[in-house]
């Protein structure tokens, strides 16, 4: 198995992202930009620019993303950061989709299934702080709104089919004895705790078939 990313110091790189918040954008995010306009000098800062690449913040010829400029934006950093998440802890969100709402432990066993390594390594740990750090700045909401949507949608779906199957078997009843119908829907939910995801869910079951 192979280790999740990691940065070497949680603090400097939460330090340094705060610093390109505030600093322009540089044609290149070179060891020297980092020293002279981030004022961030010394090896842990320099150890810092391989990790904001794999974050997806910097091409790997040094040249700022789109997502560089999105997370200077402080009404899509958070959106920027989370997107990141999900890339460079894809396997964690592959075994757990809602990771970034998880407790501390459960996350950190996690790490340890995905990565093979001790619970007390060095690689756990710095994975365990690294993610907590980002979590905490990450906005996920723009995800979950994204997410009802598309369960809405997928609800609607269904529930236009089911339509016509009903109404047709009421038709067939030409004034002759009365037919009992029944049907079963089987629905497919998510897990996850977020409540408005069912409410999404069943109030489009509601409208289009309870209230028939």
């Amino acid at each position: 198995m192979e280790n999740l990313p990691y940065a070497q110091r949680t603090a400097t790189l939460i330090t340094m992202l705060d610093k390109i918040k505030t600093a322009s954008v540089p044609e290149k995010f070179s060891q020297d930009f980092v020293a002279e306009k981030l004022l961030m000098k010394g090896g842990t800062p320099r150890s810092i620019i391989p990790f904001i690449k794999k974050m997806g913040l910097v091409a790997t010829d040094g040249t700022p993303t789109e997502r560089y400029k999105e997370f200077r934006n402080p009404a899509k950093s958070g959106t920027a950061i989370a997107s990141a998440m999900r890339e460079l802890y894809e396997q964690l969100f592959e075994m757990n989709e809602y990771i970034h709402d998880t407790n501390l432990n459960l996350l950190k066993g996690l790490i340890v299934e995905a990565t093979g390594a001790e619970q007390n390594s060095t690689v756990v740990s710095k994975t365990l702080s690294t993610f907590q750090a980002l979590r905490k700045i990450a906005d996920f909401d723009f995800f979950s709104e994204e997410e009802i949507e598309v369960s809405a949608e997928a609800a609607d779906s269904a529930s236009t089919y089911a339509m016509p199957q009903i109404h047709s078997q009421r038709s067939g009843n030409n004034g002759g004895e009365g037919i009992n119908l029944s049907y079963t829907i089987n629905l497919n939910l998510p897990t996850t705790t977020d409540i408005e995801v069912f409410n999404a869910i069943f109030k489009s079951l509601k409208q289009h078939l309870i209230q028939e």
